[in-house]
This record gives structure tokens, C-alpha cells and sequence, in this order.
């Protein structure tokens, strides 16, 4: 996953005509009001008593409504409220917001705050083996967890194949049993995905590339979906089943069929994690087409080089 300049043009008409599109269906242009170099965002962070302002701020309810410069005062451990205020206005404008009523957050304070205090930026953790729902799509063995390097993973424990390994922040394994870990790491995945496959990224919310490969990176698979974010190099590649999971005609499928799809972990379904229900029905243009099984019927689903759904069938009584 990699981050590349984030320029933003800014609008040479105006303040006016900031963040306005030119014209139905025109591209916004948004004016840029502070661009801070990324060694200033560190140096303005790298300072005891404006980390203590960012957590009395959370502390205080600042996502609810602003706190009062003599309420933040009185919660941050420091005398003299010169000093304190010069700290304050060092965050003021880019991560903290001031109002009438006193300051709040700004989003990039709150996402500074969120990776502090919920340990994405200062923690590593490790969960050794634990027992996971499903079973293996290549061999049919029990699966297990572990959670390392800021990856959560699940293999098979009888022929070691991985179903999936996904970058997921340690706050996540806080307070939670395994069973509602493991619950938490499907909506989270899935809901990247979906983000990336709806053509939003799910870093910075640029505009996502996505597209079918053929011959991708990792050996398990014959093809692959990739998203590409456009604004800051985010990166995703995925089987082609993963990114049906929000698609209207799968979910009612398989709803009809008393399977919910936004409830039950991807990984018990082989079409999310390996593509050997996927069929390449055109190389040029790159076409496939996905038969999923649920209730002793099938869905069948045409999927184009642009990763859109251009056909599906439903097959029943195959039982039968």
C-alpha cells in the first residue's frame, strides 16, 4: 500500500466557486485553505502537552459540541495558561477547530486521536492460535487464527492453506472474545472491499481504478480483481468473489435461501477466497463468470473487465 503526493487543484475563480462543479455532471473543484508539509504535521504532534489537549478534548466530548478553553484548561496538567494556549493554537486551524461556544475537533485531529488512543500508532500486538468458524476450501480442514504483525490471518490447520490475511488495527482485539474478534474482522474487511468495488477508497476516500487481471501476483489464483486509488496509491487485490458480497442480486440469493451475506463470515464461502467457482468466458475483452452454490441451487454471475455485473442466472433444484 503505497502514498503518493495528494495534490489538490485549487479553484482560480474564486472563493466563490470553490467546491462547485462545473456544470451538471462537471468535476468539483476544491479550493485548498492550508496545506501542511508532512514533517510539520509530526512536529506540531510531537509534543507531550498538545497530545494531552487532543485526549482532554476526547475526554470532554469535543465530537459532540465544543469545550470551553477553561474546561480544557482545567483538564490538561499544566500551570501557566500562556503556555497552555500557545500549544492550543499550535493544533487550532488544521486539527482543532475554534467556535463561539470554544474548540472542537477538526476530522484530521479526530484521526490522529483515534490512531493514539486506540493504539494503531503506538501498540503491537500478537493473539497466538485460536479455533475459527468454517472449514478449508482446498482440503475441507478446521480452521484457525493468529494475529501478528497488525495482520489478522486465517489458515487451515491440516494442509496450512491461508483463506485470508488482512492488515487489521490491534484496538480491534480489545475487549473482545475470539468468536466476536472474528465478527468484528468480517465486517471490517468486507466493508473495505465494498468501499474499494463502489470506487471509494477506503484511506482517503479518492476515486478507485478497479479492474479484472489475469495471472496476478499471488499464485492461488488465475484471476483477480485490483483496486488502485487514483489520490494516494492505496492498493487492494481480491478474488473476484469477495467484491459480489454488496452485489443486490447475490445478497437476495442467498437471502431466499436463509443465508445473510452481511452476517456470515465471507471466508465459509470458497467463491470469497479462492477462484475455483470462477470461469474465464473471454480474454479480450477479460469476462468471467461466477457459479455460487446455496441451498442445492446456483447463482450464476457475468462479470466484465471493469468488475460490473453484466448478467446473472439462478439455476435451480440442482439437488434434484
Amino acid at each position: 500500500m503505497s502514498q503518493f503526493d495528494r495534490s489538490v487543484r485549487e479553484d482560480v475563480e474564486g472563493a466563490d466557486g470553490a467546491g462547485e462543479a462545473a456544470g451538471n455532471g462537471g468535476v468539483a473543484t476544491p479550493r485548498t485553505e492550508e496545506r501542511i508539509p508532512p514533517a510539520d504535521v509530526f512536529s506540531v504532534l510531537g509534543n507531550d502537552t498538545r497530545v494531552d489537549i487532543l485526549q482532554a478534548l476526547l475526554e470532554l466530548g469535543a465530537d459532540e459540541e465544543p469545550v470551553s478553553f477553561t474546561d480544557l484548561f482545567e483538564r490538561v496538567d499544566i500551570e501557566d495558561s500562556a503556555n497552555f494556549n500557545y500549544h492550543l493554537r499550535k493544533l487550532t486551524g488544521h486539527f482543532v477547530k475554534q467556535t463561539e461556544d470554544g474548540y472542537a475537533f477538526r476530522y484530521p485531529g479526530r484521526k490522529v486521536v483515534s490512531s493514539i488512543f486506540t493504539g494503531t500508532l503506538t501498540e503491537r500486538a500478537q493473539l497466538g492460535f485460536f479455533p475459527v468458524t468454517g472449514s478449508c476450501y482446498d482440503c475441507d480442514g478446521s480452521l484457525h487464527g493468529w494475529y501478528v504483525d497488525d495482520t489478522l490471518t486465517v489458515g487451515c490447520t491440516e494442509c496450512g492453506t491461508i483463506q485470508v490475511s488482512y492488515p487489521f488495527p490491534s484496538g480491534g482485539l480489545d475487549d473482545r472474545t475470539t468468536d466476536d474478534l472474528m465478527q468484528a474482522f468480517h465486517h471490517y474487511v468486507r466493508h473495505h472491499y465494498c468501499l474499494a468495488a463502489d470506487g471509494v477508497c477506503p484511506e482517503c476516500t479518492g476515486s478507485v481504478d478497479t479492474s479484472l487481471v489475469r495471472d496476478p501476483d499471488r499464485d492461488d489464483l488465475d484471476v483477480a480483481v485490483r483496486h488502485v486509488c487514483s489520490r494516494c496509491g492505496y492498493q487492494l487485490q481480491s478474488t473476484v468473489g469477495v467484491t459480489l458480497l454488496d452485489d443486490a442480486h447475490v445478497l437476495v440469493f442467498h437471502s431466499e435461501r436463509g443465508v445473510d451475506l452481511n452476517t456470515e463470515p465471507f471466508w465459509h464461502f470458497d467463491w470469497c477466497v479462492s477462484d475455483r467457482h470462477t470461469e474465464v468466458v473471454s480474454e479480450d475483452p477479460l469476462e468471467v463468470e461466477l457459479t455460487l452454490e446455496c441451498g442445492g441451487d446456483e447463482l450464476r454471475v457475468l462479470v466484465d473487465d471493469d468488475v460490473t455485473v453484466t448478467d446473472t442466472a439462478v439455476v435451480e433444484h440442482l439437488s434434484n
